[in-house]
């Protein structure tokens, strides 16, 4: 069986050949290493979310009713979740370019990837996979307010464009493009992705980055080498990130009505200009993003 190994999937490759970005789940070709790989990533990480998550990620998980042993049909996963919050992976192909995928948000579909990491290569890959996508993102999608907190992400997506597209001049649209993408992505990648949340007197963690990955999930609380700070707006969009290493710097909200909040913030600073012009520096944007900003249907 030819498996659907992250990079070694020829169902993804000849998705990706024919330009097709959202497909089925053809969970006919998951191999048995496959689904050991998910059993693995599943099994080992139980005590750290246990330890290290916060409570309505682990609500979440409950209420999915996450296979432990076997690779997920996404189908069982939405039936669980769409009731919650409106909210349902979409399985793709890989990339999605950052318009398309913001406002996928906006429509309460979140961009899913189907393969699953090498089984020699569980500890880290730089390539979304599906326990990153299904473990770690979804449990937070069946919570109302980090929900809406999404759409509001794809709100802020659809202001910006609007915003893009009213200048008259192609090189500055493309310039304004890349500075509001890379601001959006820090935003995401310092939240969604890497955020840390207080629970009573405790810290923990929400951001997907974290929750899906075992060692550095442990590290981003425990080590004394991380650098933890209440997060600030100017900060987080400022900020470049490099994403193969164990994150040196976290930001911390205090609620998710607070990060709802900050999410409407930036969406005033873009209609506002104030993330017309960040510091350079990672996310590189590519043509595609800026593209899917500038030709998007509004």
């Amino acid at each position: 069986m030819e498996g659907l190994t992250t990079t070694k999937s020829p169902f993804i490759e000849k998705a990706q050949h024919e330009g097709k970005r959202f497909i089925r789940q053809p969970y006919e070709l998951y191999s048995d290493e496959n689904h050991t790989a998910w059993a693995n990533l599943y099994s080992r990480i139980q005590p750290r979310w246990k330890r290290y998550a916060n409570p309505k990620f682990l609500e979440g998980v409950a209420k999915l009713n996450i296979d432990p042993d076997k690779v997920p049909r996404i189908e069982d996963i939405n039936n669980f979740l769409k009731p919650l919050t409106g909210f349902s992976a979409k399985p793709v192909s890989g990339y999605i370019p950052a318009y398309l995928f913001f406002d996928c948000l906006r429509n309460r579909e979140f961009p899913t990837t189907i393969t699953v990491r090498d089984i020699s290569k569980l500890d880290y890959l730089p390539e979304p996979d599906m326990f990153h996508d299904v473990a770690g993102h979804v449990p937070m999608h069946t919570d109302t307010e980090f929900a809406d907190t999404l759409v509001r992400f794809g709100e802020c997506a659809l202001s910006a464009a609007l915003m893009i597209q009213e200048l008259k001049d192609r090189e500055l649209q493309v310039q304004r493009a890349k500075s509001v993408i890379k601001a959006m992505a820090r935003f995401f990648w310092f939240t969604i992705e890497f955020g840390l949340i207080r629970s009573g007197k405790e810290l923990r963690a929400y951001g997907s980055g974290l929750l899906s990955s075992y060692g550095e999930l442990a590290y981003s609380l425990d080590s004394p080498e991380v650098q933890r700070y209440p997060i600030q707006l100017e900060w987080a969009v400022n900020q470049y990130f490099e994403i193969d290493k164990y994150q040196p710097l976290l930001f911390i909200v205090d609620s998710f009505d607070h990060l709802f909040s900050l999410v409407g913030e930036l969406e005033k600073w873009v209609k506002d200009g104030k993330v017309s012009n960040v510091s350079p520096g990672e996310p590189f944007v590519s043509d595609s993003d800026v593209e899917s900003f500038l030709s998007a249907k509004l």
